[in-house]
């Protein structure tokens, strides 16, 4: 039985870091085999892509050049742990995965989006079969995000003018993707967060 393939998306600080972590322990508590995995990264060829797009200057990369490291590093992580995992039954809990592309770098200049979205459909082809938006205040979000002090700041480092952009293209997303999408507002305790997307989740499960 084929498995579910099931992603986290918002913007940084949006706490779905932490949801993607709590629902991989909640399915495998049910009894649920459950593989945990994130983009950038994943797969070892995928998290030395992850160093390089994640850490240093904001400006040291294009968009152009950040679509092609990450549709590079997907496409790795895709072949040596998403689809063997998936293959053998498992549920996927990914903390990112396409749409953070086609929002980070899709909305970053003019015909961008065509780019990514031309790029996935010739190198990865797969799309979730559940996808959460865990939706934040972008200020909120942003500060939350810096305050952690990690090495990983390379996007946040671009400021909150654009975690706006990415919480508005985000909600347009679960528009567009309506059949997969669903809108978690994470401004509350994690704790009431994670109890709507595990619901969610044995839902779609059943």
């Amino acid at each position: 039985m084929a498995g579910l393939f099931i992603t986290f998306e918002g913007i940084d600080g949006s706490g779905k870091s932490t949801q993607a972590r709590m629902l991989a322990e909640a399915l495998g508590a049910a009894g649920h085999a459950v593989r945990s995995t994130r983009e950038p990264g994943g797969s070892p060829g995928a998290e030395e892509i992850r160093r390089l797009v994640l850490e240093g200057d904001p400006d040291r990369w294009s968009a152009e050049t950040e679509i092609l490291l990450f549709t590079a590093a997907r496409r790795d992580h895709l072949e040596r742990v998403i689809e063997p995992a998936l293959a053998a039954g498992e549920v996927v809990v990914c903390d990112r995965f396409a749409d953070s592309t086609r929002m980070y770098q899709g909305l970053r200049g003019p015909g961008l989006r065509e780019t990514v979205d031309a790029l996935h459909r010739l190198m990865i082809v797969r799309e979730p079969d559940l996808t959460f938006i865990i939706d934040m205040d972008p200020a909120k979000g942003h500060a939350r995000a810096k305050g952690r002090g990690g090495h990983e700041e390379r996007f946040e480092d671009f400021g909150a003018g654009l975690q706006a952009q990415m919480r508005a293209g985000f909600l347009a997303l679960a528009e567009e993707f309506s059949a997969r999408c669903v809108v978690v507002d994470g401004d509350r305790a994690e704790i009431e967060v994670a109890a709507d997307v595990a619901r969610i989740a044995r839902a779609r499960l059943a």
